[in-house]
């Protein structure tokens, strides 16, 4: 059981970092020129919320795991 959780929550935090990153590349990139223009507080903000949606979602599964692992 300790390892499947912990399988789930390697998964997870990859998944979820992989997800911000593309979150914030998308809000920056349409957002600013140069980086004085950017929304930083924006962007952490969609950034925490993706992540936060992302493991709510892995709660239901992850395909990279394999029943039994």
């Amino acid at each position: 059981m300790k390892n499947n959780f912990l399988n789930w929550a390697k998964a997870t935090g990859v998944r979820s970092v992989k997800t911000m990153s593309e979150t914030a590349l998308a809000i920056i990139g349409t957002n600013a020129i140069g980086i004085t223009e950017v929304d930083w507080v924006g962007v952490l903000s969609a950034c925490a919320l993706s992540g936060v949606i992302t493991v709510l979602t892995c709660i239901k599964g992850l395909p990279e795991l394999k029943e039994g692992n």
